[in-house]
């Protein structure tokens, strides 16, 4: 576009700052023992603060408390989403950057923000608004905008809860750039993407390389946990040292990851959280099975195999 389609078009989404997504909405359902402890279990998450009645009586609280990072999920519209929802303020500012070619869509970060607890018995609300659009940038995906909208989470009596900013890119999608040739004018093979490895997770992946997944252990408590971290969330040590995993486990979750298909992997790769016999939780594939074949608690056994010629996974069977 040129210089005054684009002044032209600018005007129009800095139009959607400070409109309004949601109004002040209450949750459908209030603050609950069951969806604390589901949230949990998912999430392999022990405090007691969240799921032990009698430790919660004797504590300075004296009662249950949620999860400060569920305050997004009480008001989570469920299932009904699947038929469509209602247009409003995020939807058309959406529309309006696809009708002039900014089709792609990537979020970039959250940030939340937790000011108050919350127990059980109260309802949050939630008010969301579209906070800010940035300048035009150029980014490796195609030159596009930012948008961030603001969520805040009220309580019964209206007090904040938290915050939650979430930030999304629309742009243009670029041509991607061919494959690169190999020195014997062969194109390369695409890999997986090369996991991050630091200071605190390195020694877990060079395991992984030498076809061993080990849980890291705390040395003062015996607490297992993954994923790995210099500090136990039970006792504060910083002392571990770790087990080798069996790889016996079950499935807590999954889902088909379809699109877009990604070079250098499966199509349509089976995505899951496992169960592991030792009591951790570990995200990995499935295969050996069709995704219509799968089911929560299906129990599978894992192997770490060679899923490209640069690297090495554990993946997980039907057992």
């Amino acid at each position: 576009m040129n210089e005054a389609e684009q002044q032209a078009f600018e005007q129009e989404i800095y139009a959607f700052v400070g409109e309004v997504v949601y109004p002040v909405t209450p949750a459908p359902d209030d603050v609950n023992e069951s969806m604390i402890r589901h949230w949990c279990e998912v999430l392999g998450e022990t405090n007691p603060a969240y799921l032990d009645q009698d430790w919660a009586a004797d504590s300075a609280r004296g009662h249950i408390i949620a999860p400060p990072a569920m305050m997004y999920v009480w008001g989570q519209e469920g299932f009904q989403v699947t038929t469509g929802r209602a247009a409003n303020a995020q939807s058309n500012l959406v529309e309006t950057f696809n009708r002039h070619g900014f089709t792609g869509v990537l979020g970039t970060n959250v940030k939340q923000e937790y000011f108050r607890e919350v127990g059980v018995g109260d309802n949050i609300a939630v008010q969301m608004v579209i906070d800010n659009i940035s300048e035009r940038k150029m980014t490796s995906r195609g030159p596009g905008y930012f948008f961030e909208t603001l969520a805040t989470f009220t309580n019964r009596d209206g007090e904040t809860v938290g915050t939650q900013r979430f930030k999304v890119l629309k742009f243009i999608p670029q041509e991607q750039p061919a494959a690169a040739a190999s020195d014997d004018g062969k194109l390369e093979t695409p890999t997986r993407i090369a996991s991050v490895r630091g200071h605190d997770n390195g020694w877990w992946w060079d395991a992984v390389d030498a076809g061993k997944v080990l849980i890291q252990r705390c040395t003062s408590c015996q607490t297992l946990r993954h994923p790995p971290r210099p500090m136990c969330h039970e006792c504060q040590s910083m002392e571990w040292d770790s087990i080798e995993s069996t790889l016996d486990g079950e499935v807590l979750s999954f889902t088909c990851v379809r699109h877009p298909q990604v070079p250098g992997y499966p199509k349509d790769p089976i995505c899951a959280v496992i169960r592991l016999a030792e009591g951790t939780n570990l995200v990995s594939n499935v295969v050996g099975c069709e995704f219509e074949d799968m089911a929560i608690g299906m129990k599978v056994k894992g192997v770490v195999e060679q899923v490209d010629e640069k690297t090495a996974l554990p993946q997980f069977y039907p057992a």
